[in-house]
């Protein structure tokens, strides 16, 4: 569905409930002029004329003392952002709407700022977090008494469910149609053609028929719904009517390449479907393009800012530069592994199917850095303006606190740009020449570096080795390091107030055996080759990206070795083994 008209469908949503709002007002010539105009902006997409009128409107609503209207025509620059897609502004606007919300106590109307919060997070593709802002969205709304406003709310839901539980999505659906025919039967019909292309989705297509003859008998009564071109579109696919359909579809839908790629994919016609996917897919990268370098610039924009008002804090700055520079060569890395995997798909039937599961693993990635790389962020960012801030009184120890802070969050995020940008780079990995190395102490440096940058004041970081120091090998040690480092990094992470070993020893066939052991939770052994795939957590709370042990397998192969989890250890915690 096009997100313009999700979103728009939202701002109509908080206008609806107004009418709870003293609204003796709204009669009036100068009222009506200023919505007037403020409505033709918005649909024009006229910044301009947009910003000014809707402001003029929210003078008029707060001299009236209808903050409940004033508060609707926030959020409906929040939604003029998003289409515009600002999605930084927007999500300034809307925490600013939150802020003010909260600091005024009119909790009855901070559903408001969640719903736009939702909106937000699924326009970013972020669904988890969108489905938890509607959700508590509509436990708002049930509390203070805004049920005929329910049924929008829960068709959001049924958007995000629909790809991943049909079930689920049509539950909720049941539930907007029981609503709607209590409160604000004018909804129906719109829903319930929304039921039909559910069941086209899940290939029902009895079903969709006679929902389809429904939409019909309601049209012909004067009735009318927003997905009215999507029945007439996958009507004449059910009829074997596949080309009229594909151009019906691209004409007049706004996912129209996508709309086709799905029909011609039913119709058997798996090249065409092919073709148009890709096709799909490039103006999706496209907008997807346009959105970052959007939300790049805001970031910029902030810093720069920033730098003027508190030149005290100009490091900090630098440094949030260099994390967004990061970011966009994350982009790069993503698109070049992308293209790389689309260059080997064979035949056209399972490419379909290939490209499917490469956008779908793309989505989920990029929701995992964003989700990842937003909190450091956000602490990095907050902690930055306090300590810029001249009118905050804070001791010594409280300023030496917030550094400490800022730099554990910048090595955060540093860390997870270099897993990426390393787990690419190991694909090219070639193992060099090098003079000997002492093993042991090389091992040293390696332990105390760890100790230095991971451990806490409350854990223990030892190495124990029962080979002689002048023991020497021919392995770089930099890439030693990017083997054992990985481990550590877990063991200290898992073993927050506990101990962690390094144990080296040397078998009789002349291979290096190295035992990283922690005392932490513990692996389950079902659980030992699936922590080496790429993206992987078994703890979605922790820090990380999920590449820390794929890299360090990757790098231990690569220089004729392995790195496993040894099932047999008993713990407590676990123990890591490599064999150089």
């Amino acid at each position: 569905m096009n997100i313009k008209r999700i979103l728009w469908t939202a701002a109509l949503l908080l206008t609806l409930t107004t009418v709870r709002a003293a609204d003796d007002y709204k009669g009036t010539k100068e009222y009506l002029t200023l919505r007037d105009s403020m409505h033709h902006a918005f649909n024009d997409g006229d910044s301009a004329r947009f910003f000014y009128a809707v402001k003029e409107l929210e003078f008029y609503l707060l001299d009236k003392g209808d903050l409940h209207a004033y508060y609707t025509q926030r959020c409906n620059e929040i939604v003029f952002q998003l289409n515009r897609e600002r999605i930084f502004e927007a999500y300034k606007l809307a925490t600013q709407l939150s802020k003010e919300l909260a600091e005024r106590k009119l909790d009855k109307e901070m559903y408001m700022a969640i719903n736009m919060m939702g909106h937000i997070y699924r326009f970013s593709g972020n669904k988890e977090s969108a489905k938890g802002c509607f959700w508590d969205v509509i436990r708002r709304m049930e509390k203070e008494g805004y049920r005929e406003s329910l049924p929008p709310i829960y068709m959001n839901l049924v958007n995000i469910y629909m790809d991943e539980d049909p079930k689920e999505a049509l539950r909720l659906l049941e539930k907007a149609v029981s609503i709607a025919s209590e409160t604000s039967p004018e909804r129906v019909f719109d829903i319930e053609v929304r039921r039909s292309l559910i069941y086209y989705s899940m290939g029902d297509k009895e079903r969709f028929l006679k929902g389809y003859q429904a939409y019909k008998e309601g049209v012909s009564k004067g009735l009318s719904s927003v997905h009215g071109r999507s029945m007439e579109v996958y009507y004449l696919a059910c009829q074997g009517q596949t080309d009229k359909a594909v151009h019906l579809a691209q004409e007049e839908l706004d996912d129209g390449l996508s709309a086709s790629a799905d029909i011609l994919a039913k119709a058997g016609r798996w090249q065409e479907a092919y073709d148009m996917l890709r096709r799909d897919m490039a103006e999706t990268d496209s907008v997807n393009s346009v959105i970052l370098s959007s939300s790049m610039q805001g970031i910029q924009q902030e810093l720069h800012l920033y730098e003027t008002e508190r030149q005290s804090a100009r490091r900090m700055l630098y440094a949030l530069v260099a994390i967004v520079t990061l970011l966009a060569l994350l982009v790069v890395a993503l698109v070049y592994i992308v293209q790389s995997r689309r260059r080997h798909l064979r035949e056209m039937g399972a490419a379909y199917e290939k490209v499917l599961a490469s956008d779908k693993m793309k989505t989920e990635f990029m929701q995992n850095v964003s989700h990842e790389v937003r909190t450091p962020l956000n602490i990095i960012s907050g902690y930055a303006q306090v300590l810029a801030d001249s009118s905050y009184e804070l001791t010594p120890e409280e300023r030496q606190q917030m550094a400490s802070t800022v730099m554990h969050n910048t090595h955060v995020v540093t860390t997870m740009i270099n897993e990426v940008l390393e787990i690419a780079d190991s694909e090219k990995l070639v193992r060099e020449d090098t003079a000997s190395l002492p093993f042991n102490e090389a091992l040293r440096r390696i332990v105390e570096a760890a100790r230095h940058t991971l451990a806490r004041t409350d854990q223990t970081l030892r190495m124990e080795t029962t080979i002689g120091d002048e023991y020497c090998v021919d392995i770089p040690e930099h890439l030693l390091a990017r083997t054992i480092n990985p481990l550590l990094d877990n063991a200290v992470k898992y073993s927050p107030d506990g101990v962690v070993v390094l144990r080296t020893s040397l078998e009789n066939d002349g291979h290096l055996l190295l035992a990283v052991e922690d005392s932490g939770c513990g692996i389950p052994a079902e659980e030992a080759e699936h922590i080496f795939e790429r993206f992987v957590k078994l703890d979605t709370f922790k820090e990380g990206l999920g590449l820390g042990l794929p890299f360090s397998r990757t790098t231990a192969q690569r220089l004729g070795g392995d790195v496993w989890l040894d099932t047999t250890y008993a713990g407590p915690g676990a123990r890591f083994m490599v064999r150089l």
